[in-house]
């Protein structure tokens, strides 16, 4: 459910946990039950371009068919892999529940959340019950997602474009150049789930690795049986 905006601002300092389960509810989430689905898949990059079919299960593994470059085989899975399972419904106590959130300042990307608690280290933005900044420290990196635009399904947001960055905890260093990422969703029936049907992933230059543009494609969806 679409949470209506607060137009009131949210003083710094104060707690705003109320603010930022808003907006973790009102992110796209599959129904209990996803059955899973399957379809027809490609890989596109300068001149090269590969074709296969996959499925993603009930259990959310992907398994990606008929593409023989394992590392082409890789990269499609963890797409259809990564997306499953963040549209995986947990209540915002089960991922939440250890931690505390008080407001840091406000600018235009939105209002600094900031996190206490297990997490403490981590950092969100929130605007109109929408999470457009995520700072989070993950396996010793940290990942910085600035959300652009997103993807209305009448049942919650899914973030359309947006830029990812990971780098070092400790000298802010970047680990690798930053992707930008624009997600096209669809409903696989009339009434859902929201599936991926392409992504955009354009990677700037970073040291020796030059700069790159990787389409997937998912097409021909259907749900398995």
């Amino acid at each position: 459910m679409t949470v209506a905006p607060s137009p009131v601002a949210i003083p710094s300092g104060s707690d705003c946990t109320d603010a930022f389960r808003a907006a973790y509810e009102n992110r796209y989430t599959w129904e209990p039950g996803f059955g899973g689905y399957k379809g027809r898949c490609s890989w596109e990059q300068d001149d090269r371009l590969v074709s296969g079919s996959f499925e993603v299960g009930a259990d959310l593994k992907a398994k990606v068919e008929g593409v023989a470059d394992e590392e082409v085989n890789k990269a499609l899975a963890s797409q259809l892999w990564e997306v499953a399972i963040h549209r995986v419904r947990r209540s915002f106590e089960q991922t939440h529940g250890a931690n505390t959130f008080s407001a840091g300042d406000t600018d235009a990307v939105g209002t600094e959340v900031v996190v206490g608690g297990k997490n403490s280290g981590d950092r969100y933005r929130i605007k109109d019950s929408v999470v457009t900044m995520v700072h989070r420290h993950i396996h010793g990196t940290v990942v910085t997602i600035y959300t652009e635009s997103t993807t209305d399904t009448g049942s919650g947001y899914l973030s359309r474009s947006y830029s990812s960055q990971y780098s070092d905890p400790a000298t802010g260093d970047s680990k690798g150049g930053k992707s930008l990422f624009t997600d096209t969703f669809v409903p696989l029936t009339e009434s859902g789930p929201w599936v991926l049907s392409e992504r955009v992933v354009a990677t700037e230059a970073h040291g020796e690795a030059p700069a790159s543009r990787q389409v997937f494609r998912f097409e021909d969806l259907e749900p398995l049986g």
